[in-house]
């Protein structure tokens, strides 16, 4: 893809695959579009990249419609035209059985992974479909497609980008819009940290003694998937480490 005027948009930028995104593509010479909530995380982020780097800081929490159709309408001009938006914002909170889980919890997951990403979508993809260019690529997950005890609403949501990605595919035939869903499995990043709310000892069990994928191997995912041939849709792309594979079938035996 010629990036000479090319612009990305990542949400979450500040956590570990949005971070490892702007770097990747600034690299490259993109705009970048960097959604955010802390102003000092958006710094941290910006003091990483090249200093040539061409950027907008959209401080925004992707969960308020009202904030985010602002946001979109205080874009610089420069900036109005995405050609590619990468929903990356998202979160898993606990581990508990559906019967013991928080349910402020749930909330957030669904507000985070599904509904906001939505937000973002809606307003992206009629500047796209009037342009005939563009790729909305969601980050879904091998929850997604594989749930595991304690997953609950975090596999649920994680199913639904999978779904929402592969209906705008359908919506979206004939209007040279591409969509792809990238499926990552076990990554070492601030994920499991965010997951146990803060606990280090938790987080930090989940990647001992393992190779797991890395912030910057989804990010070369993601860049060889929107520079891709025009012509060539990667529709789903799912990407485990070689250590974790598939769960079996769970059965309960009883001597009664």
């Amino acid at each position: 893809m010629d990036t000479q005027q090319k612009t990305i948009m990542i949400t979450g930028a500040t956590g570990g695959f949005g971070t490892a995104l702007a770097q990747k593509f600034a690299s490259d010479g993109w705009s970048l579009i960097l959604q955010a909530r802390s102003a000092d995380k958006a710094k941290t982020l910006i003091a990483s990249l090249p200093s040539s780097t061409k950027y907008h800081v959209f401080m925004a929490d992707v969960t308020d419609r009202d904030a985010v159709v602002s946001a979109f309408k205080n874009l610089p001009d420069d900036f109005k035209n995405i050609d590619v938006l990468v929903n990356n914002a998202g979160l898993a909170l606990g581990l508990s059985p559906s019967h013991k889980c928080d349910m402020d919890d749930w909330d957030m997951m669904i507000d985070v992974n599904a509904k906001a990403l939505t937000f973002m979508t809606r307003q992206v993809l009629p500047n796209m479909v009037d342009r005939a260019v563009g790729h909305i690529v969601n980050i879904g997950s091998t929850a997604g497609n594989y749930p595991y005890p304690g997953g609950n609403v975090y596999c649920a949501s994680k199913a639904f980008v999978k779904q929402f990605s592969l209906a705008l595919r359908a919506d979206l035939h004939g209007t040279n819009v591409r969509v792809s869903n990238i499926e990552p499995g076990a990554a070492e990043t601030n994920f499991s940290l965010v997951r146990f709310k803060g606990d280090k000892d938790k987080a930090s069990s989940v990647y001992a003694d393992t190779k797991m994928l890395s912030a910057d191997d989804v990010a070369d995912a993601i860049f060889w998937t929107v520079n891709c041939p025009p012509h060539m849709n990667v529709n789903r792309m799912e990407i485990m480490p070689t250590v974790q594979s598939f769960a079996s079938h769970p059965i309960e035996r009883s001597n009664g």
